[in-house]
């Protein structure tokens, strides 16, 4: 039996779902996820928060992480904080997290090996 080429995945295409940066949402679906409106993405691109990719048509694309940071932005801004300071501590969370994530790599990285 030959396999079907639409249902065949291109090489490393698997690799995109598990790519928490792939721009995998449109505008309309990351809103739509997030329960806010394209302007509330929009506003994110203007204070420089997130900065989707553009599609070849021109179009917001979203990636999971971006998603993430603005549900968080949105959690501050619903209990009250204000969107510039509510990205400010978005941004410092993100920088603070990947900064622990690099030490823990260099640590797990420079412990010695024991052998049996």
């Amino acid at each position: 039996m030959i396999p079907d080429p639409r249902n065949t995945p291109a090489p490393g295409a698997g690799d995109k779902f598990d790519d928490e940066h792939y721009p995998a949402y449109t505008m309309g679906r990351a809103a739509e996820m997030l329960g806010t409106t394209p302007g509330f993405l929009r506003s994110l691109d203007e204070a420089k928060l997130i900065e989707p990719q553009r599609s070849a048509g021109g179009h917001r694309r979203y990636s999971r992480h971006q998603l993430r940071l603005a549900a968080r932005v949105r959690e501050l801004v619903d209990q009250g904080t204000g969107l510039d300071a509510a990205c400010r501590i978005v941004t410092l969370e993100d920088q603070l997290h990947e900064a622990q994530q690099l030490n823990e790599t260099q640590r797990l990285n420079t412990e010695p090996r024991h052998q049996d």
